[in-house]
Formats: C-alpha cells, structure tokens, sequence
C-alpha cells in the first residue's frame, strides 16, 4: 500500500511591527522625528520617494531578527504609502538612501556602532546623527557618507546631504532642513499650518475687497446713470 505524503507548507515567518518600546524617548526627540518627516514628505511631494520613521526595515527575507528602525529615512524611487513594516525584498531590493537619527542617553552606543554597520552594509548613502542636548556628540551634529562601503565625515559647513540636496542645521537645539536653490527652511507641521491660514486670511482679505470695489463701482455707475436720466429730462 503506497502512503501519501501531505505537502510540507513554507513556514510562515512573523515580522513584527513594533519592538513595544515607545516612539521617542522625550517630547523633543518625538517632535523632532515628526517636524523632519513632515518637512521631508513636504520636500519630496513632488518626487517618488518614501519618507519615515521609526518603522521596521527588514533586510532579510526569513530572518525577522534581521531588523533596524531608523528615526527618520528616506528611501528613493519607493512609492510614499502607508506601510505597517518595510521589507527590502518587496520593494524592489530597495533600502534607504538616507538615515537620521536622534540620539540619546540610551541610543548613542547603539547609533554610533550596530546602526551604522548594518546602513553600511545594506548600501545607505549618507548617514546623520544628531545629539539634541549636546552632551554625547561633539559637534552634536554629524554627517557621513558612504565611499566603498565604509563612512567617511562629511566636511561641508553647513552639512549638506548630497542625496537630498538639503542642508542640515543646528538651530536652538532643532535639526532644520534648507533648501540651498532658494534659501528657504523646509517648514514644519506647525509653520506650515500658520503660513496656509496666514493665505487663506489674505485671500478672504483680498476677496472681501474685490467686492467692496464691485459694490462702489456699481454704486457709482448707478450715481451716473442717474445724472444722465435727469440731465435727458431738463433737456
């Protein structure tokens, strides 16, 4: 009697999608996570381009250990969709292009050691880090890039991310994004939100006097129609 073998089903391998610590570890290392992403996908609207943060990248189909979550990255060429987890081998091979990352008390031996090996190896392009306290880096604010698979300083004061075509500053403890073509400060959230209602009150401005000068024009053409009328009748 000949016995069936059942199919063995592939194992199904879990990627999960947090580690269960918390986003940020202070209320700036949060808002500076969230005003950098913002400004980026503000920056890059235009451009295919998949802009976060603290979100897993998988790098190693099978293996979930195989994980690293930078606090903001950009991967270029990648459509910007929500996404639960990044998983390399879905996206085309793709990996990030840039990393940033807040450091802390906690995070600066993990992000001045495993993280850049793992960027390095997994071909990221430029690698910052910033120290928002200034107390474990010096200058607080580094950047690196990558020549034959190894990170070499970049030198450029201010840093510039050749990658983005930005520059990154240090103002009063915030990492701030410019655009070098004009000069401008990406914004964040909270400028951008100001600047849209400071042009939408222009706009109802500019409206609101658009039809007062409609009113006194009407109001004179009627004055002179008048004029007219009475001026027929002495005739």
């Amino acid at each position: 009697m000949t016995t069936l073998e059942r199919p063995v089903r592939p194992r199904r391998v879990h990627y999960p999608e947090s580690d269960g610590k918390p986003m940020g570890e202070t209320d700036l290392h949060r808002d500076l996570m969230t005003d950098l992403i913002f400004a980026l996908k503000w920056f890059l609207r235009s451009t295919q381009a998949y802009v976060a943060g603290n979100l897993f990248i998988y790098y190693e189909e099978g293996n979930p250990r195989a994980a690293v979550a930078p606090d903001v990255f950009v991967v270029l060429g990648v459509e910007q969709r929500r996404r639960r987890i990044f998983q390399t081998w879905r996206e085309g091979g793709r990996a990030p292009d840039v990393v940033i990352e807040i450091t802390s008390k906690k995070t600066r031996k993990d992000d001045r050691e495993r993280k850049p090996a793992i960027y390095a190896a997994l071909g990221v392009r430029e690698y910052f880090i910033f120290d928002p306290h200034g107390e474990y880096l010096e200058p607080p604010l580094q950047g690196y890039r990558l020549v034959q698979g190894r990170y070499e300083p970049i030198a450029t004061d201010p840093l510039r991310s050749e990658v983005l075509n930005l520059e990154l500053r240090q103002e009063d403890g915030m990492l701030r994004l410019y655009d070098p073509q004009t000069g401008e400060r990406l914004p964040t959230s909270d400028e951008e939100a100001q600047a849209r209602r400071a042009a939408e009150a222009r706009a109802a401005q500019l409206e609101a006097e658009v039809a007062r000068l409609r009113a006194e024009l009407a109001r004179l053409a009627s004055a002179q129609a008048a004029l007219e009328s009475s001026s027929s009748e002495e005739a």
